[in-house]
């Protein structure tokens, strides 16, 4: 008593069931796989220099850091069959002369393969780095971080290298 549309129906939404069902497995795999993997280790950050500039806003004047630094670090441990693209970042967390905490990003990279996945970069940030209260008697970690994006799952977040200790701003360089 069914006619043909009934039962092409039917047999879609078997079908569509079990490929849903089947997505819900993978992505529950990756996600257990990923809580096992182990820490990406042996990468390095060097900062080879920071000097501090005076600057001025519209409303408010400002203390400019600029900073060289040298990256060293192999993420192709990193990438797996689930594994899209990864988002480096390298942060410098520091507190200000008001006692106020602050992580700044000052320079990024997104990398796609994992023949692009060993990182060796020697220049300067990409972002602008300033402070209102300035930088006096602060110093700053610098943090190589990275985010993991996969086809099927969660978000991964790690660290793949940070400087050894702390570096302080020098004093601020006045342009007469």
């Amino acid at each position: 008593m069914h006619n043909i549309f009934s039962r092409v129906n039917n047999v879609s939404a078997l079908l569509s069931s079990c490929v849903m069902g089947l997505l819900a497995a993978i992505a529950v795999m990756s996600m257990v796989s990923s809580v096992f993997e182990a820490p990406l280790e042996g990468g390095s950050v060097v900062v080879t220099g920071v000097t501090v500039v005076p600057g001025k806003g519209r409303q408010h004047k400002y203390e400019h850091a600029r900073v060289e630094f040298e990256i060293d670090s192999d993420l192709s441990p990193l990438f797996n069959w689930n594994t899209k693209q990864l988002f480096l970042y390298l942060d410098a967390e520091y507190t200000n002369a008001k006692g106020v905490k602050n992580a700044v990003v000052i320079w990024d990279r997104i990398v796609r393969r994992k023949e692009d996945a060993k990182i060796h970069v020697a220049g300067r940030q990409k972002y602008a780095f300033k402070d209102l209260s300035g930088f006096r008697d602060a110093a700053a970690t610098y943090t190589l971080r990275y985010n993991m994006m996969p086809h099927v799952g969660a978000l991964m977040y790690g660290t793949a290298g940070t400087t050894n200790g702390t570096v302080s701003f020098p004093p601020m360089i006045n342009h007469s």
